[in-house]
């Protein structure tokens, strides 16, 4: 997710500043980006100095404190409340006190993130899709805390970053995947019962409802480790049985079987 961000916000003409825990993985962040923004060159969709401009508005780095001047901080980390409540601590004693701290969480509450800071009024979440790139949706999370003004200017950021952005209560699963994992989870649990193949389901939902992906696709591709930790979260606050991830699912995850990246998954890569 962190190149996919890291190429939207260049490529809107911002300044962005990527930092990563490794050196090494802040590199990785921007050969990645490169890559991207080649084949587009390949089709003769920019040229090569529209991607080295874009290039040049990137910087990497594995400090902290150099997103110490950033207006608008995004953080995208793994899915569990602790660490990001630990980051945003640490973002709270390093980044000016006038800017924005936002999210990219897909699932958890804002509002527990907003009150280990300072400055819960200029705490939102901007969840932006997989892959970044491709995807026009921005949901903008409004926590109980957070000042209008605050939420104004991640609607127009994410505006000026090409996205369709829509605002939503600080709610689990936001707009999307309150509906989207529930379908997903059935999806299993028909797997399960026998109903029909994999392969059906997949085909059946691509061809019934012109869905892009299949389920188990989009399983894969979100991580199998991710799913059950988001529809976790959906049970843990709205307590309905049809977020209750299925056995298959959760046995996956403790067979390693996270998806596309570890080459297995519902199918193999």
């Amino acid at each position: 997710m962190g190149s996919g961000l890291a190429e939207v916000i260049a490529r809107a003409g911002l300044e962005v500043v990527v930092r990563s825990r490794t050196q090494d993985g802040a590199d990785a962040v921007l050969a990645k980006v490169g890559s991207s923004l080649a084949r587009h060159v390949a089709k003769e969709r920019m040229t090569e100095d529209d991607r080295q401009a874009i290039l040049g508005r990137i910087t990497v780095t594995d400090h902290l404190g150099q997103l110490a001047d950033c207006d608008l901080v995004i953080e995208s980390i793994v899915e569990d409340l602790e660490i990001k409540r630990a980051l945003f601590a640490e973002l709270e004693q390093i980044v000016k006190p006038e800017g924005i701290l936002a999210t990219n969480t897909s699932t958890l509450p804002v509002i527990e993130l907003a009150m280990v800071t300072q400055r819960p009024d200029r705490v939102c979440g901007v969840h932006f899709f997989n892959p970044a790139p491709a995807m026009s949706l921005v949901e903008v999370i409004k926590p109980l805390t957070a000042s209008d003004e605050t939420i104004t200017a991640a609607m127009h950021f994410a505006e000026v970053c090409g996205k369709e952005a829509v605002q939503v209560d600080d709610r689990a699963g936001f707009i999307v995947n309150a509906l989207l994992f529930p379908y997903l989870n059935n999806a299993v649990r028909m797997l399960e019962s026998g109903t029909a193949s994999m392969d059906s389901i997949d085909t059946a939902m691509r061809g019934g409802c012109n869905f892009p992906m299949g389920p188990f696709e989009l399983l894969d591709l979100v991580g199998l480790d991710t799913s059950v930790a988001i529809l976790d979260a959906l049970y843990a606050e709205f307590r309905d049985p049809n977020y209750a991830a299925v056995p298959l699912l959760r046995r996956m995850v403790v067979a390693g079987r996270l998806g596309r990246k570890t080459g297995h998954g519902f199918r193999q890569f």
